[in-house]
């Protein structure tokens, strides 16, 4: 076991995976979940990162909340691609993991802090707001850790406008507080997680395994395929999150480059863009990074390894 993370999600079909794929795998080591307002609201998304645990018997990973809304601006949810529930499809055990008295925010600080330096990576799967106020409230992480990888923006396209993708616009300070830190910052956005695709051949693999985690995705992903279907034109449905757990177990099913990036703030049509600078040459001072490449069958392979390991 190599990697140990931090989780901050807001599940999400796609941020189930990735927990599921997190505690799966051999080489990551989930230190704890946190959650935060994004795909539905924070009771909502919190309690599906708790029903997920109890799926896959997770219970030694502590589980805090964070964020009920964004630093600015109001709340905006993606009803429409993950359902009222933010996780619709299969039936949700009522949760037998609990939920920390901690707050989100202050367990990301205090797992930081009490892990050696460089230990620790923040994989961060919704909106960016714990994390920047983990950063702003306690700054002697930001040397601490060791990455933040995000799934969130994108260099060519967006999802929620025509340049900003949904976790990004959804907290636009929080990202431009995020990528502006000196800590190394990887984005996992749009063009490489449309490579993420859950076609039939992949949810048919799934079926095979034939367990009750198995099954539970193959019920997220049927779900999650007519709603991409209906709602963005998508034959089969995009899997972002999982992209960025994958990158950490075996970096190259993801390929990287260096590529300065900045949040767009006060745009009229362009808020919430990530601005990746593709200009050469590169600063030699520059710590963020764009994924551009996926390597489908390692990628899709991790998730089937991790699902025979939970059994």
């Amino acid at each position: 076991m190599s990697g140990k993370i931090i989780l901050d999600c807001d599940p999400g079909h796609d941020d189930a995976i990735a927990i599921i794929l997190a505690y799966g795998s051999a080489e990551i080591d989930l230190l704890a979940i946190t959650t935060v307002a994004g795909n539905q609201t924070l009771d909502k998304v919190t309690n599906n990162a708790r029903a997920v645990s109890t799926v896959i018997g997770m219970t030694d990973t502590p589980i805090a909340a964070g964020s009920e809304k964004p630093l600015v601006q109001e709340i905006e949810v993606a009803g429409e691609i993950h359902g009222e529930s933010g996780l619709d499809g299969p039936k949700l055990p009522k949760p037998t993991v609990p939920l920390s008295d901690v707050n989100a925010v202050d367990l990301i600080i205090e797992t930081v802090m009490n892990n050696p330096s460089g230990t620790i990576s923040l994989v961060a799967t919704g909106s960016l707001t714990n994390v920047a106020l983990a950063a702003r409230k306690e700054p002697k992480i930001i040397k601490r850790v060791k990455e933040v990888v995000i799934m969130g923006g994108g260099y060519n396209t967006g999802n929620w406008s025509a340049v900003a993708e949904f976790n990004i616009i959804t907290d636009p300070e929080a990202a431009h507080i995020v990528f502006n830190e000196d800590w190394k910052v990887t984005m996992v956005g749009l063009d490489l997680t449309h490579q993420a695709l859950a076609t039939q051949d992949v949810v048919t693999n799934i079926k095979s395994i034939n367990t009750s985690t198995s099954n539970f995705i193959v019920e997220l992903l049927e779900f999650f395929t007519d709603m991409y279907k209906q709602n963005q034109g998508f034959e089969a449905p995009p899997v972002h999150d999982p992209c960025t757990v994958a990158y950490l177990i075996d970096p190259s099913v993801v390929t990287t480059l260096s590529v300065p990036v900045d949040i767009e703030l006060t745009g009229k049509l362009t808020r919430g863009m990530t601005v990746a600078d593709f200009r050469y040459p590169i600063p030699k001072e520059n710590n963020t990074f764009v994924a551009t490449k996926l390597n489908h069958t390692k990628f899709w392979d991790l998730i089937y390894d991790a699902l025979s390991n939970i059994g």
